[in-house]
């Protein structure tokens, strides 16, 4: 029988996966990572190609089909529970997961590190250190009966990320993340192995945009956004949108007929596809996790990160309360960009 790994990693998305080769890049150890594949194209397609790097540094990944029918999580949580309850450190990508967070329930590892997920994870150490519910910053704040259901299960998560004699907590990260518990240990992410297997990239002339699921998350207008997105592209001679990987394709349909900008699906997260070139002289954003990821994956080069606020004005009715300081405070601990004021519905009188 094989051994368990010293160290077990769940990954859900490719960003996710990324950041854990940054972290990978800055230890040596015996390293399994277990993707938890998502359902949507997009998010499979650019972890099937993120695996194929990982295992090309020598790791050892797992894929299983967490969420393929009802009885799928049973399969995967019994093949898994072997090794989480061996593995000396366990290392996540998302501890807003359910499915982390059950997971984490079943092993007692000393160590403990969560490598990026983005913007989420400023939220997630303002709730760690205020002990707070660990809850997503664009959900509102009425909980339904499946919140209710894994509170325990989420409160249980909580306990077991916050540092203490018996237990060391990392997190690894390119956000800023000051104001965590007591004994929490901070890694800077500088997106070392991203610069050491890519690059330096051929820049473009003109400009690029990148794109952004806050519609699809309900917190920004859709028509606003479009409206936004064709200001954008004429006053930085924009030509090509990079989707994030939620964004819906009646919504690209549509951002390219009424913009005229080509639409690009990346098959790589963002911080490779720029690094790896061609890319814009000016990357043009909304607040998102590149504004602060892109400077450091890009560091070297002369290509400029520009960060459009969200204007109010823009934000659904159905947007929670936190969304627009949240958005802000994304923008505004931004490193290295350039900023700019909101575009396009506001300027043009509303829509």
């Amino acid at each position: 029988m094989k051994s368990a790994p010293a160290t077990l990693a769940f990954v859900e998305s490719p960003v996710q996966l990324l950041n854990l080769l940054e972290w990978a890049h800055t230890t040596t150890m015996d390293l399994t990572v277990v993707v938890l594949s998502p359902l949507d194209p997009m998010s499979r397609g650019q972890l099937r190609r993120m695996a194929e790097l990982a295992r090309g540094e020598g790791i050892t990944v797992r894929w299983e089909e967490a969420r393929g029918g009802v009885a799928a999580p049973f399969h995967t949580i019994g093949g898994l529970t072997p090794l989480l309850r061996r593995a000396r450190r366990i290392v996540i990508g998302d501890p807003f997961s359910r499915y982390v967070q059950l997971l984490l329930t079943l092993t007692g590892a000393r160590d403990l590190t969560v490598v990026d997920d983005g913007t989420a994870t400023m939220e997630f150490i303002a709730q760690l250190a205020a002990k707070e519910p660990l809850v997503r910053w664009h959900r509102r704040g009425r909980r339904g009966p499946r919140d209710l259901l894994f509170a325990p299960m989420s409160s249980g998560a909580r306990r077991r990320l916050t540092p203490s004699g018996r237990r060391a907590v990392e997190i690894f990260s390119s956000m800023p993340v000051d104001g965590g518990p007591p004994g929490l240990t901070v890694t800077r992410n500088e997106f070392a192995w991203t610069r050491a297997r890519f690059g330096p990239p051929r820049i473009t002339r003109t400009s690029d945009l990148v794109g952004t699921s806050l519609v699809e998350t309900g917190v920004v207008d859709q028509d606003r956004y479009i409206t936004a997105v064709g200001a954008l592209a004429r006053a930085h001679n924009a030509t090509r949108y990079f989707a994030h990987r939620r964004e819906s394709t009646e919504k690209l349909h549509r951002l390219h007929a009424e913009t005229g900008v080509e639409i690009v699906r990346p098959d790589l997260p963002l911080e490779l596809i720029a690094r790896r070139g061609p890319i814009g002289r000016t990357v043009v954003s909304f607040p998102s996790t590149v504004v602060h990821t892109l400077p450091l994956a890009l560091a070297g080069t002369d290509v400029r990160v520009a960060v459009c606020d969200i204007d109010p004005l823009w934000l659904t009715e159905t947007a929670s309360p936190r969304a627009q300081g949240f958005l802000a405070g994304v923008t505004g601990t931004a490193r290295d960009v350039q900023r700019l004021t909101p575009m396009g519905p506001t300027a043009a009188g509303g829509v």
